[in-house]
């Protein structure tokens, strides 16, 4: 059984371990804003976990534009309490428990969230290759980013939430 709950300061070594697995090093969030993303919006960071050790997670914080900027992957602040557009800057599953629906898992929750804080929608960037996965769970590609982290083309993927509260 799956379970899944907002993060935790103890659960720092393990999320840099899935970070790094799941994205090259000129990618992969640092430890640095890992702490920060931690300290400052556990509300939007969510674990996945199975008896005690982490599968996956997912954390952005929530940004007043429909798209990412570079500045978040250095910079963040606390979520405001309502409104906005919930960014992913991160989602990862440990190489063990991918293809078992733990990223399709984490995303829902992450919607209910969304509808809860009456939020816009839901945004992430992704590469290429990912842009039919995002767009079976109701994303929409709104084309390429202006974004240039880790210097490779990345995708703007936007899922607007019907029945936001």
């Amino acid at each position: 059984m799956i379970s899944l709950r907002n993060v935790q300061t103890t659960d720092l070594e393990q999320l840099l371990l899935i970070e790094n697995e799941g994205f090259p090093i000129e990618e992969a969030a640092t430890k640095e804003a890992f702490m920060e993303r931690i300290q400052l919006i556990p509300d939007t960071f969510i674990v996945a976990e199975k008896k005690g050790e982490i599968l996956g997670y997912l954390n952005g914080p929530v940004i007043p534009q429909p798209y990412i900027s570079d500045d978040l992957f250095a910079k963040i602040t606390e979520n405001p309490k309502t409104g906005g557009y919930q960014s992913i800057l991160g989602l990862a599953v440990s190489r063990q428990a991918r293809r078992q629906g733990i990223a399709k898992i984490l995303i829902k929750r992450m919607e209910e969230l969304v509808k809860a804080n009456g939020r816009e929608g839901i945004t992430l960037t992704c590469k290429r290759d990912l842009i039919a996965f995002y767009e079976k769970m109701g994303f929409v590609n709104h084309g390429l980013s202006e974004s240039i982290h880790g210097g490779v083309n990345w995708y703007n993927m936007v899922k607007l939430i019907e029945g936001k509260n």
